[in-house]
């Protein structure tokens, strides 16, 4: 085990300066020399701490606006140069390098840079080259030299050296080696994905994808798999975005369900109506519109309210105090919505467990992004599905065109099928589902599934017959042959939306025609696997 390594010299260069001082403060106080470079020397200087700049180092001025400052083997050779080998410090003898002990270092802000719609040029210039260099110098050399990436292990580094008289351990530098390796992969991995996204390459060679650390978690889908919670650079409002009011700590599962939950309800804009989904296993339960959300809310839960127990609720308005009341009626796991009131809160606060998350915007459904999905030795990249109903050319293609009411109803329930796993069948009646069928191998079964859900719900509500009578119904792929189609019709379906483009399809439309139902091709599929 190499011995602890004194820290006599540390560099530091930093663009976020949070704890900066206290910190030099701290390492003068140990007797480390420091030198620094820009805007970090002057603000050392300017705090009365003695620094020396890096120029005077290495014999040469900043240069070409900042760009060469740190590419110099007098820097590197100081975080390179092996303690205990003999070549290694004659050539430091030789060439007058001296030992950098310990490096500081947070990156160029080209994350942020891009986050804030900077130009291509702006963000060209915030892509750090001697940040990244220095870094991985410094981490392979973790034998003899503590890296920082972050302020977060200031207080780390100092520990260790009030603990042992100006040294860092073992232990130490190589758990600051390894994140320093992460941070400079996310940061590759942010820049070489914007440059994808400009160069609009939708398959580069190289594919990297990087996150931070939100949380450590219990456990994945099951309590015998390991799992954590990790930020992309997408600033996408939902779950990793969300501040959490109260409740108790997420889960894998309830991450995943919340985002399946938040996503569908992003697909209702909120200037037009107030929108609810009831989210369980990730599969849509209840989705509906209304006047409030309450309304809404209670449309919703009547779909399928043995299924609501225990689920998701997502919201795309402001969760008020009614509508707050009305969820914490049942056992809820995380309401989602953009914001609360405080009276809302307080209610909330009533169920200690229950978890509040407040996402401050919805997600756009229409924006681009990627998705990814691991496969056994890959990984499957994809954009993200931003098709909506809205923009879609509608095609009649029955002899009987559907009223107005079922029009709105077939472009809801279509909204809805979008995020329902496949094969999906939605039956949907005045702005809310009424039957959902999932993930089922056959698209019959899914229809009698959503039926059958349908027939249980009338069941507890004490209604004459089923919903989904009187109702229209969407599929997320084509009718591959006409039974899955006279199936939603039995159970009682006006009128079906769904894509159209199988070899069948006259078929299916003669079936449609004869039963004097009307239907609608959108031309778009919506898989969900």
């Amino acid at each position: 085990m190499t011995e602890p390594r004194r820290v006599t010299r540390a560099l530091l260069s930093v663009s976020d300066k949070t704890g900066l001082i206290d910190f030099a403060k701290a390492l003068v106080g140990h007797g480390v020399e420091l030198v620094s470079t820009g805007g970090t020397a002057k603000a050392i200087a300017a705090a009365g701490l003695p620094v020396k700049d890096v120029s005077d180092l290495t014999g040469f001025p900043e240069m070409m606006d900042g760009r060469v400052k740190t590419l110099h083997p007098k820097v590197h050779g100081g975080l390179l140069a092996i303690r205990d080998n003999a070549e290694h410090k004659k050539a430091m003898a030789d060439h007058g390098i001296a030992q950098i002990d310990l490096l500081v270092v947070n990156l160029y802000p080209f994350e942020a840079t891009v986050d804030k719609g900077a130009s291509y040029e702006d963000c060209i210039e915030n892509i750090d080259i001697g940040g990244p260099a220095m870094i991985r110098a410094a981490a392979k050399n973790h034998d003899d030299v503590a890296v920082v990436v972050e302020a977060s292990d200031y207080q780390a580094v100092l520990d260790e050296l009030a603990a042992n008289n100006g040294a860092t351990t073992l232990t130490l530098r190589r758990r600051l080696a390894a994140k320093a390796y992460a941070r400079t992969a996310a940061y590759d991995a942010a820049i070489s994905n914007w440059f994808a996204l400009q160069l609009k390459t939708d398959a580069p060679d190289f594919r990297a994808i990087g996150g931070r650390l939100i949380q450590s978690l219990r456990y994945g889908e099951n309590p015998h798999q390991t799992a954590a919670f990790y930020a992309t650079p997408e600033k996408r409002p939902g779950v990793a975005t969300a501040r959490q009011v109260q409740g108790k700590e997420l889960s894998y599962n309830n991450i995943n369900d919340t985002d399946a939950a938040y996503e569908c309800v992003g697909e209702f804009d909120a200037g037009r109506t107030a929108a609810c989904v009831i989210v369980k296993h990730a599969n849509p339960c209840g989705v509906a519109e209304g006047a409030s959300l309450l309304d809404a809310y209670r449309k919703a839960l009547a779909c399928d309210s043995v299924s609501a127990f225990g689920g998701i609720v997502a919201l795309n308005r402001t969760l008020d105090a009614e509508a707050a009341r009305a969820i914490t009626e049942i056992f809820t796991e995380v309401i989602i919505a953009p914001d609360a009131t405080e009276e809302a809160i307080a209610i909330v606060a009533a169920k200690k467990n229950l978890r509040l998350l407040l996402a401050g915007a919805l997600p756009d459904p229409r924006a681009n992004g990627l998705t990814y999905k691991t496969v056994a030795g890959g990984l499957l990249v994809q954009s993200r599905d931003n098709a909506v109903v809205d923009d879609m050319a509608l095609k009649v293609v029955t002899k009987r065109q559907p009223t107005e009411a079922e029009l709105r109803d077939l472009k809801f329930a279509f909204r809805v099928g979008k995020h329902v796993k496949s094969n999906t069948i939605i039956y949907a009646k005045d702005l809310a589902t009424v039957g959902i069928g999932a993930g089922q191998m056959s698209r019959v079964d899914s229809a009698r599934i959503a039926a059958r859900k349908a027939q249980d719900a009338a069941a507890e509500l004490k209604l004459a017959a089923p919903m989904t009578k009187g109702s229209v119904v969407a599929s997320d792929a084509f009718f591959p042959f006409a039974d899955g189609m006279l199936a939603c019709i039995e159970a009682g379906a006006t009128a079906v939306i769904q894509p159209g483009g199988s070899v069948r399809d006259d078929e299916v439309i003669k079936a449609a025609d004869d039963a004097g139902i009307a239907m609608v091709f959108t031309g778009t599929r919506h898989f969900r696997h």
